[in-house]
This record gives C-alpha cells, sequence and structure tokens, in this order.
C-alpha cells in the first residue's frame, strides 16, 4: 500500500502537500516510493541480469505467471485477452500468448515470439497468436519505446464501466494510481480490432505517459515497465472499475460521493506508481499463484538459435 492520500473531513483544512521523505543514504535526495513504504530494510528493486537468456526465461515465467492470476480473478473471455512482453535483447519483438488457450494453463513455454510485421519469429509454433492482439500490441510498443508489456482482457467491471465512456473518478487511495496522464480514454469503437489503423489510434489515445486505457465498450488496457507493473495495474483497475459502480449506484440512491482533491491525489500518485514499487504490488498475486500452482509455468528451455 502506499502513503494513505488526505481526503477525508478530519483533515480537509489541510491543503499543504505532505513533505517528500528524504533518503536515508543521501537526505540531498527524496525517498524513492519502495523506500517510502518499506519500514527498515527497503525491498530489492527490480531484479537485474548478467545475459539476455536467464532475463528471456524470468520475463516469460513472470508473463505465465500473470495469465494465470488473470485466470484465478476471472477475467477470461474466450479466445479474448492478451498480455505482450517486449523481448529484452529485440525490442521489435514481443511475446505474446497463443490463441484459445487458457489463461490458467499457460507456460512459460507456451508464449509466442512475433516481429512488428506479424511474422512469428520464435517461441511457440503449435498455435496462432491472436491478430486482433497483435494490432493493438504492436501499435503501443511502436508508440511506446517505454512500454515493455501491455494487459488486455474483457473482465466484468471493466466491460461494465466502458459503457459509460468515462474516465475513473479519484474517489479512493488506490484509484490515484491513475491520477491525471496515467489514465486515457478512447471513445472511437470501431467493432474487433482487425485494423492497423484502429490499433494505431487506440495507442494515440494511450499517449505518451498513459498507464491505463478505458476503451469505451470495450474493455481495459494498462502498460509497464514490466509485466509485473502492466499486470498490477490492470488488476488495479479492472477493481477499480468495480468499486466505481458501486460508488454510482449507492450515489443514485442519494448518498454523497466525495473526490480525493487533485492536490493528494498527485501526491499519492507521485509516491506510490513508480515501476519498482509498481512491480512489487504484483508479487504476492504472483508468489501466491507460483506456490498454489507447484511453478509448473516457469519451463522455458532457451534454444541456441532465438530468431528466425
Amino acid at each position: 500500500m502506499a502513503p494513505s492520500a488526505i481526503s477525508s473531513d478530519a483533515v480537509s483544512s489541510i491543503k499543504a502537500k505532505q513533505p517528500i521523505p528524504k533518503s536515508k543514504d543521501d537526505p540531498a535526495k527524496p525517498q524513492t516510493a519502495l523506500q517510502a513504504i518499506s519500514q527498515g530494510v527497503s525491498l530489492p528493486g527490480i531484479p537485474t541480469f548478467p545475459s539476455f537468456a536467464p532475463q528471456r526465461a524470468w520475463l516469460l515465467a513472470h508473463m505465465a505467471g500473470a495469465f494465470r492470476v488473470f485466470a484465478r480473478k476471472n477475467f477470461t473471455e474466450g479466445m479474448s485477452g492478451h498480455i505482450s512482453v517486449r523481448d529484452p535483447e529485440f525490442p521489435h519483438a514481443f511475446w505474446t500468448n497463443p490463441l484459445g488457450r487458457h489463461f490458467g494453463l499457460l507456460r512459460a513455454s507456451d508464449m509466442v515470439l512475433v516481429d512488428y510485421d506479424g511474422k512469428v519469429v520464435g517461441g511457440n509454433r503449435a498455435r496462432p497468436s491472436n491478430a486482433a492482439g497483435f494490432l493493438i500490441h504492436s501499435a503501443v510498443h511502436k508508440a511506446r519505446p517505454d512500454v515493455h508489456a501491455a494487459c488486455h482482457c474483457h473482465g466484468i467491471a471493466g466491460k461494465a464501466w466502458s459503457a459509460f465512456g468515462k474516465p475513473l473518478d479519484m474517489i479512493n487511495q488506490d484509484v490515484t494510481y491513475f491520477y491525471g496522464d496515467a489514465q486515457a480514454m478512447y471513445r472511437d469503437f470501431g467493432g474487433v480490432v482487425l485494423s492497423p489503423e484502429e490499433g494505431e489510434k487506440l495507442a494515440a489515445a494511450l499517449g505518451p505517459k498513459g498507464k491505463g486505457l478505458i476503451l469505451q465498450n470495450h474493455g481495459l488496457l494498462t502498460v509497464g515497465g514490466t509485466v509485473d507493473e502492466a499486470a498490477y495495474l490492470y488488476t488495479l483497475m479492472e477493481k477499480s472499475c468495480d468499486v466505481q459502480l458501486r460508488v454510482e449506484a449507492a450515489a443514485a440512491a442519494g448518498l454523497k460521493k466525495i473526490i480525493v482533491d487533485d492536490e493528494a491525489a498527485e501526491y499519492t500518485f507521485r509516491m506510490a506508481s513508480d515501476p519498482e514499487a509498481l512491480y512489487w504490488e504484483f508479487q504476492p498475486d504472483l508468489e501466491y499463484e507460483y506456490e498454489m500452482s507447484g511453478a509448473v509455468f516457469e519451463d522455458y528451455v532457451a534454444p541456441e538459435t532465438l530468431l528466425d
């Protein structure tokens, strides 16, 4: 969890922004989000690797674990839904899931490597990838070099809230992770994505700073510097849609809806939304999936030659 946002009536008179905690190692620098939330020794940062092969195996294991977390949270819908992860060695190619295989069964070895032209250049060749998914994810990866992973599913709450064509309100601490430019809307729904132009419009709607995109009459898409970050943000955005729907129902019955003020929302976003903190936000779900499945999804074996 992040430091609490100022939002209650008891502190409504406090308008000054909370001070940013100083680093214990260097008082001249502010603490990172991970340092701020760690009481005592800080959690370690995102792992680094001496070469591409172990990094790739780690990425694909986390990707497969993310799919299994999504399955446990009921984000599946037939053949819809996809995660993409940019290859660490070949940045113009990305890994994605095979078409028609349940999220809860996916393993690292199931993933398909495709290049920006849509050609399968490595990984699993037993099944195709999702054509609509390729068009969406390739456009996002091309437009945003900083995006190393993207998640798109047709979750129940995300689909329901997307029908309103409205962004999520800043109505609680957690949703402020999508404050400001971090949340985007795509209102030009044109049916299933089967043209490059539609994918490009989605990527443009996400913008240069977007972390989460609500696709009107469609669903949600989130991005991140790691698959862990993108996956956590997807679970958070889906749950935030559920919360918003419940709040709207209560507001329609006469209860007053209180919005977190901009100053508190911006502060909480800044203190909670860096890549390392968002990476760690996903680790509890991933570790639970690891224990429940016996880590069967960590089965990627590096080939002698990766690309065709």
